[in-house]
């Protein structure tokens, strides 16, 4: 039995493109997406549209990091970091924006966006299959795609009032061409205290470079200007399992050893959360630093 089109997804039609020959209209047919020249994407029976084909189709995070994320998430522990990114994208937009983000995981910082954004719309991108189930079905105004965010996007031109890319990788190019002149990078990425305190306790957790920001600023600057910055920064009190699952749901988990993961005796504890938060503008066309 076919797949019936999800309402959100329905409503972002008119943002996709066929990623294989980029033609600007994709239509619903048969529980799958098609474009005029035939190529068709599967529309999963858990309501997010598969236009990701290829080797690293089936790549992200897996199952026990989905769980893991869902219950970390759902402790509100991250909830200043997710407000402050809600903030940042609605102050620059109108209520009806169309909202992308890109390696959206659950959808937990689109669904603060949509609800900071009454009116607006969300796609979410991401490349697990297992993250995009729940992203599918975190807030009724949103829709999810699985794709990958080193490839272009299966986006048109200008279709984005903002795109959020918090605690993923980026495509600068790719951003600047799908956002809007007036349209808004939102970046959050983790500073050198981030958690620093769990990484004491488990060496092998995967550490924040310290040229990170300058490589940051390398990568973006020929396409975008900061236009604020705000650091989140404040001291938690973990329990043991939730200590567990935010090293769990992230890719320290790779690393660190079963038995470390497993440790009921691992103590609660006060571990700081240091993020920086930026919104960026797309710079006009030969006025980034290359063109200097």
């Amino acid at each position: 039995m076919p797949v019936s089109l999800p309402p959100a997804l329905e409503s972002s039609l008119d943002l996709l493109c066929c990623p294989t020959c980029r033609t600007r209209r994709l239509h619903p047919g048969g529980g799958a997406l098609r474009c005029p020249k035939g190529h068709t994407f599967d529309i999963a029976r858990h309501g997010y549209a598969g236009l990701l084909t290829g080797p690293r189709a089936t790549s992200g995070d897996d199952a026990p990091m989905v769980r893991a994320r869902d219950r970390f998430l759902s402790t509100g522990t991250y909830a200043p970091v997710r407000d402050t990114g809600a903030r940042l994208a609605a102050d620059a937009v109108s209520e009806r924006a169309t909202v992308v983000d890109v390696g959206c995981g659950t959808g937990y910082y689109l669904a603060g966006v949509l609800d900071e954004l009454p009116g607006a719309r969300g796609l979410g991108l991401d490349t697990s299959v297992r993250a995009l189930r729940s992203a599918a079905r975190a807030h009724d105004r949103a829709a999810a795609v699985a794709w990958d965010v080193f490839r272009p996007l299966p986006l048109a031109d200008g279709v984005a009032d903002v795109v959020l890319d918090i605690f993923a990788p980026r495509n600068p190019a790719e951003f600047h061409r799908v956002l809007r002149p007036a349209g808004r990078l939102v970046v959050i990425r983790p500073t050198g205290r981030h958690l620093a305190e769990l990484r004491g306790r488990l060496p092998a957790m995967v550490t924040v470079d310290p040229a990170k920001e300058q490589r940051l600023h390398r990568a973006l600057d020929p396409f975008f200007e900061a236009a604020v910055t705000e650091q989140v920064e404040y001291p938690v009190t973990l329990t043991g399992p939730a200590a567990l699952d935010l090293v769990a749901m992230t890719p320290s988990a790779r690393h660190v050893s079963r038995a470390d993961l497993d440790d009921d005796g691992f103590p609660p504890g006060e571990v700081t959360v240091s993020v920086l938060a930026t919104a960026y503008r797309p710079r006009r066309p030969g006025a980034g630093a290359s063109a200097r």
